[in-house]
């Protein structure tokens, strides 16, 4: 997809409800590069690993930071359409990337994904923080699609972080700025939730902000290979406190600090 074809009534959409579904916004040759690289981190994870077992020999596959090991990742968040993608959407001059995020569902597995925001995970400050989320595989809510809560985006609450799993050393220190998550499965019926039937190529965009998360995949065949690539924009600022995960934490900055560096590199505009 080129920025160019991203109309008005999308970007509004962004803006209003937090989230929006691109159909077939990646190419087949990009879903060729990420598939591939997506099956050498099964094989060979990188240090950031995070998955676990959810029983009978099902796993979940978890990895952050991966682009930073391989190059198929490295391109597709560089080079890819993404970055200029995420230069309309936010409103922003400047794209760094922030982070990416490999998520790989077993078919038949009990492995939910709470409801939650990102950004109270993530050492970063700003409105323009954002988020593409990739479907390899043919996603709806049978196999563990993605649900946002419209316009959660803008309630301004911080919600704490809490693990996704059982593995060791996964949980997170309580933040007294936090408060603790909701429980929106008790009270769909108040809110507007958002979710869609994808094919491999979609992609959804949405706020760092937006509540979110994921039923198990009930699929008796179809795993769930989901790819997230995280952006920041001209407002992203640097902020370390508790309740954050520490992989994320870049100690050349300080607190205040615009977002940037090695581990964040610009994009756009070009260095």
């Amino acid at each position: 997809m080129h920025p160019d074809d991203l109309d008005d009534a999308t970007i509004d959409a962004f803006d209003t409800d937090g989230a929006v579904c691109l159909r077939g916004a990646v190419s087949d040759e990009w879903l060729g590069v990420v598939a591939d690289a997506i099956e050498a981190d099964i094989a060979d994870p990188g240090p950031f690993f995070h998955g676990y077992d959810v029983g009978e020999g099902k796993r979940f596959h978890g990895n952050l930071r991966v682009w930073e090991a391989h190059e198929g990742f490295r391109r597709y968040c560089t080079e890819s359409p993404l970055p200029a993608l995420a230069r309309r959407l936010m409103g922003s001059e400047r794209v760094n990337l922030f982070y990416d995020q490999v998520f790989v569902k077993d078919a038949d597995t009990a492995s939910p994904t709470r409801w939650h925001n990102d950004q109270p995970y993530w050492p970063v400050r700003g409105r323009q923080v954002m988020s593409f989320w990739l479907a390899l595989d043919p996603v709806d809510l049978t196999n563990g699609g993605l649900e946002f809560v419209a316009g959660s985006h803008r309630w301004d609450r911080w919600f704490q972080p809490e693990s996704f799993g059982k593995t060791a050393g996964s949980g997170y220190t309580r933040n007294p700025d936090y408060e603790p998550m909701i429980d929106i499965d008790a009270e769909r019926d108040r809110h507007r939730l958002l979710s869609w039937s994808m094919v491999p190529g979609d992609v959804i965009a949405f706020s760092a902000m937006c509540v979110h998360g994921a039923p198990p995949n009930r699929h008796p065949e179809r795993r769930r290979r989901g790819y997230a690539v995280r952006y920041t924009g001209d407002d992203a600022v640097y902020l370390e406190a508790e309740g954050m995960s520490a992989p994320l934490f870049a100690d050349y900055l300080q607190n205040g600090d615009p977002i940037g560096g090695e581990r964040f590199p610009q994009l756009l505009p070009a260095p």
